[in-house]
């Protein structure tokens, strides 16, 4: 009587994420327990070893799995050899799936080990109740973990803690708390050349082509010369180079000025992979949560860049000093840009976007060089009107006024300090119920974590205004600040992208071609006027 042979494929599965965690599970002694059982099974002719390492029992989306699937498929394998079901699958459905449909139309012969299931064997009735119940206890078992997971990642995510696998690029994760990000200094200065350039008048594609001229390593280059596995969707090529999408990126990432935003997807539950993004006000967002490359004031300047219409040169791929800032004094809208030759000279033009459109407005039309020219001796006469306010402004070094703004933070830094008290009283409060019985071991670990996140949050805030109380008793307040802002560019000889977005908020242009410049901190330059002495009268310019 013949004996028929069964080309065998082992298959091996490990993975922390649903638990896998034992020494038994492991891709080595799962192989060698397999290969013996094989010794006592001369029927059955090993053909291929398949191992996903690192796998989900979840989802049946795994590699070597569906290599696996495509032997059977072409007639290489007719068997399956596992240690257990728990490393054949963790989906109730889906195991139950393939041994009762897939599998038997497929004429495949699965073995499960330690389960001492063999469908060439006569199946008995307890197997019709048994194997079903045993792949439903795995299935709730990587619930139950991924529920504890997740509970643990929330909990890291309120305390401040970083929790991804990669880090941003110019950050990387400190040697001694992993969950902790300082900065990459050389990349960090990369991230500053961009901030810098795009306040020049660089567009997004002319910082990427100076990116790549200079030889700079993309963030993903980079990561690899570093040493991480990683993979994107980015690489177009053999190399990554940088691109205006990763430039946004970086312009449009607060993670720079210390701000640490995480939780902002998810998943339905542990077995659907397909990412949904969450409401912004259920995001974990932590302020100061590592040292900042770029400074706030940078950020939002930035920022209102991104927000205007900032059209590039198609040849150098900068953006013109006026791009965003011009509109029509009469309905709002932007100024156009226009090129006219003329008798073998091209002239450049600002219209009213609107001129001989429905609304009808007229197209107060302003030259780029006159505008040029009075936008810079306007900017000059401001300048130099700050200036002299400063000389005679009382309260730029009066000690009153520093005690009026020191009085103000310090009644924010006494509100933050009774939020101190708050938090610290309800730890003790929930340790006392856990002590008492009230609360059991799990709910006490939760809430001492929520309050604990919540206190160093508040105990953050409270250091941040003790260092700004300090700073106004050492001349360093708000006041200095806005005035520095326009020192700077006290010797400005030429108009450029940087000083416009710098000092100027909007330029309104009326028909007739009158320029109404709105400044950067009017409202403060305003109070400033009114504070100064009539000795020494002072007139704003716009």
């Amino acid at each position: 009587m013949s004996v028929k042979i069964f080309n065998a494929a082992l298959y091996v599965r490990l993975s922390k994420e649903d638990g896998d965690k034992s020494e038994s599970d492991s891709i080595t002694n799962q192989r060698e327990l397999i290969k013996d059982f094989l010794k006592s099974m001369p029927e059955i002719r090993l053909c291929s070893e398949r191992v996903d390492d690192g796998f989900s029992g979840a989802s049946f989306s795994r590699p070597a799995f569906k290599a696996m699937l495509e032997d059977v498929k072409e007639g290489k394998i007719n068997c399956i050899i596992v240690k257990d079901f728990s490393r054949f699958g963790r989906n109730y459905i889906e195991v139950g799936r393939y041994l009762e449909n897939v599998f038997p139309f497929l004429g495949v012969r699965f073995i499960s080990i330690n389960d001492n299931y063999d469908t060439a064997n006569k199946r008995s009735d307890s197997d019709d109740l048994i194997v079903p119940f045993k792949n439903l206890i795995n299935d709730a078992y990587l619930r139950d973990i991924s529920v504890k997971v997740r509970s643990q990642l929330a909990i890291k995510r309120k305390k401040g803690d970083f929790i991804g696998n990669f880090t941003v690029y110019g950050y990387m994760k400190s040697s001694e708390n992993k969950n902790k990000l300082i900065v990459d200094e050389y990349a960090a200065e990369v991230v500053r050349d961009i901030f810098r350039w795009k306040i020049e008048g660089y567009g997004q594609q002319g910082i990427a082509e100076k990116l790549n001229e200079r030889g700079e390593l993309s963030p993903m280059e980079y990561k690899l010369f570093n040493g991480q596995s990683v993979s994107t969707s980015f690489r177009n090529g053999d190399k990554a180079v940088w691109t205006a999408p990763a430039i946004i990126r970086i312009l449009t990432n607060p993670v720079y000025t210390g701000v640490l935003e995480q939780g902002k997807t998810t998943t339905p539950n542990h077995k659907l992979k397909n990412r949904i993004v969450k409401p912004k006000d259920e995001w974990s967002v932590h302020e100061n949560a590592h040292e900042a490359i770029i400074s706030e004031k940078i950020f939002d300047v930035v920022a209102g860049l991104m927000s205007l219409d900032t059209r590039s040169n198609s040849h150098n791929e900068t953006v013109y000093p006026f791009a965003g800032l011009l509109y029509c004094a009469d309905c709002g809208s932007s100024m156009t840009r226009k090129t006219v030759p003329s008798c073998g000279k091209k002239y450049i033009y600002y219209v009213c976007g609107t001129n001989k459109k429905a609304r009808g407005c007229t197209s107060h039309s302003t030259s780029e060089i006159e505008l040029t020219d009075i936008v810079l001796t306007l900017i000059q006469k401001h300048i130099a009107n700050v200036l002299s306010l400063e000389e005679v402004l009382p309260y730029v070094s009066s000690l009153s006024h520093k005690e009026k703004e020191a009085q103000k933070l310090s009644a924010g830094l006494s509100l933050r300090e009774d939020e101190i008290n708050k938090y610290k009283n309800l730890k003790a409060s929930v340790y006392e119920d856990f002590k008492d019985g009230i609360l059991d071991g799990q709910e006490y670990s939760d809430f001492n974590a929520l309050y604990s996140a919540k206190l160093t949050e508040v105990e953050a805030a409270a250091e941040r205004l003790r260092k700004d109380i300090e700073k106004v008793l050492n001349g360093e307040g708000e006041t200095e600040k806005w005035i520095a802002e326009f020192k700077q560019y006290r010797n400005i000889t030429e108009l450029t992208r940087k000083v416009m977005v710098s000092l100027i908020e909007r330029i309104k242009i009326t028909d007739d071609g009158i320029i109404d410049i709105t400044f950067k901190y009017r409202d403060k330059f305003q109070v400033a006027v009114q504070i100064v002495t009539c000795a020494i009268p002072i007139r704003e310019v716009v």
